[in-house]
């Protein structure tokens, strides 16, 4: 059997848990530049706030209303997203992180336990030890325990906790389960079922099913299979390198001067080399990007990008850093209200795979230490401690974040103080 926790509007949760005011009253998140909302609470969602919507479109809805808006805090969520994973260890050996508030747990060799009583007893302690409210779904397969938990979470006499442990629960299961709330099936692919008159899990798995395969690939077959309660998704312990890495946000305010550009786009590099360095690869093309707000009809619009190719793949950051400031010399032109910047490193190889240049001139041997004593440096002190000139401290290109809650389990200078 598999298991999979889901964190309860996790964003929200988070926001919550060190402010017992915000129970049972509507919340929602923004994302980055505070531009969308990212999460809601039940009671947000009641209101009928979408996923997705522009904030400054329901912002006088949600004034007058009486919703509480938060500034996204990933520092914050990190942290809580970390202390319940790590939590899960101690209720079964094998857990994969699938994504920051879910997680699946392989209780396969776990048979002499009593597996629901086991993650309800898990349920319990990650509320009490660390205040985030959780569902779990229990099922034979990955794509099972996401519809189980679909259905612990929409019908509240299974306490949060609900195990499809027989084929009349898993038949029900699929028969309740629309196609487009699948696991691993995309818009594209709910379209063509339901043009076939396939509209449910059940309708699915009774689809010939070399339709099914010619339509869907080894996808549709894989998926067949989890339906069917043969486990055919492989676990991964580790998350699989990243084959690219893109990082790229909106200025906090639209910019013109060049420098400020430079500044962004070096922090974004900067940021790119470190996933680049955590994941023990090397990348060989730097690809920059610059536009304007194609949303602001009244400016003069510009998009433009261009690739820069390194002789020697290299995770250096002052390597990165150079190749992102020559591109952006390339594409910057004066005159326009820039919106945008950011990079993406493409050709990664493992660090172990470079293919050494006859005429390369960087002492690499020298660079690799200081990367790593950078690393440490900022690893134990804190982020961006040691920095690069280019990266410089202007605050114009900063992503807005005018709602964001303190930093309560990270920051010593924020943590809550208790008057006795």
């Amino acid at each position: 059997m598999i298991a999979l926790i889901d964190c309860n509007n996790f964003y929200v949760s988070c926001e919550r848990l060190f402010n017992p005011l915000l129970d049972g009253k509507p919340v929602v998140v923004l994302s980055n530049n505070d531009g969308s909302v990212i999460a809601r609470s039940n009671e947000a969602k009641a209101l009928g706030i979408d996923m997705g919507a522009a904030a400054f479109l329901v912002e006088q809805f949600m004034a007058k209303n009486h919703v509480y808006v938060f500034s996204s805090n990933y520092t914050l969520y990190g942290d809580l997203s970390n202390r319940v994973m790590n939590m899960l260890y101690r209720f079964a050996p094998v857990v994969e992180v699938y994504s920051i508030d879910e997680a699946f747990v392989d209780l396969t060799n776990m048979k002499h336990f009593e597996l629901k009583g086991l993650m309800r007893e898990a349920r319990t302690a990650i509320m009490h030890d660390i205040g985030i409210p959780v569902t779990i779904g229990i099922a034979p397969t990955k794509t099972l325990a996401k519809m189980a938990n679909r259905l612990a979470k929409r019908e509240k006499q299974y306490g949060g906790v609900y195990m499809a442990d027989s084929q009349e629960r898993i038949n029900d299961l699929l028969e309740n389960t629309e196609v487009g709330d699948i696991w691993g099936i995309g818009s594209q692919h709910k379209r063509i079922l339901v043009q076939n008159n396939i509209l449910t899990a059940a309708q699915l798995l009774l689809a010939n099913r070399e339709w099914i395969r010619k339509t869907m690939t080894v996808t549709g077959q894989r998926l067949l299979n989890e339906l069917s309660g043969v486990p055919s998704i492989a676990w991964e312990d580790m998350p699989a390198p990243k084959k690219g890495i893109c990082i790229a946000r909106s200025f906090g305010s639209l910019l013109t001067n060049k420098k400020d550009i430079r500044e962004a786009l070096a922090n974004f590099a900067n940021m790119a080399a470190t996933r680049l360095r955590q994941q023990n690869s090397c990348t060989s093309l730097v690809h920059v990007l610059l536009q304007t707000n194609s949303h602001r009809l009244q400016d003069k619009q510009y998009f433009r990008s261009v690739s820069m190719a390194l002789e020697v793949a290299t995770n250096n950051a002052s390597e990165i850093i150079r190749a992102a400031m020559k591109g952006l010399d390339i594409i910057y032109k004066k005159g326009y209200n820039f919106k945008k910047t950011g990079i993406m490193l493409l050709n990664i190889v493992p660090e172990t795979n470079v293919q050494a240049s006859l005429f390369d001139e960087a002492n690499r041997v020298k660079g690799k230490a200081l990367m790593a004593s950078l690393d440490t440096v900022n690893t134990r002190f804190g982020k961006d401690r040691l920095r690069f000139a280019a990266q410089g401290y202007g605050k114009k290109w900063k992503l807005k974040s005018e709602k964001v809650s303190p930093c309560y389990t990270t920051d010593i200078n924020q943590v809550p103080v208790v008057n006795c």
